[in-house]
C-alpha cells in the first residue's frame, strides 16, 4: 500500500512591503533576475495599475516584474 499525503496549501502573504517583496524575489531568482528598491520603484511607477494599495504580493506582482524586467534589460538594470 502506498502512503498517502496531505497536502500543504501553499501560504503566501498577499500583504508584503517592497522590501519583504524585493527579499522574497531575490531569493527565489537567479542573480541575472535580482532586484533592487529603485529598481522596484520603477516598475511600481511604470505599472501603477496593477497596484492596489501598498501591497506587493509575490503571487500578484512577481510574474509581471520578471516580464517587465526582461523586456529590455539593458535600460531596466541600470537603475
Amino acid at each position: 500500500m502506498i502512503p498517502r499525503f496531505k497536502k500543504i496549501p501553499k501560504v503566501i502573504n498577499q500583504h508584503l512591503k517592497k522590501e519583504e517583496f524585493l527579499e522574497e524575489h531575490n531569493k527565489l531568482s537567479p542573480k541575472n533576475l535580482r532586484a533592487t528598491i529603485p529598481l522596484l520603484s520603477r516598475f511600481r511607477l511604470e505599472k501603477s495599475s496593477l497596484f492596489k494599495g501598498d501591497d506587493w504580493s509575490i503571487d500578484r506582482l512577481r510574474r509581471p516584474f520578471i516580464l517587465w524586467l526582461t523586456s529590455s534589460p539593458g535600460d531596466k538594470k541600470k537603475v
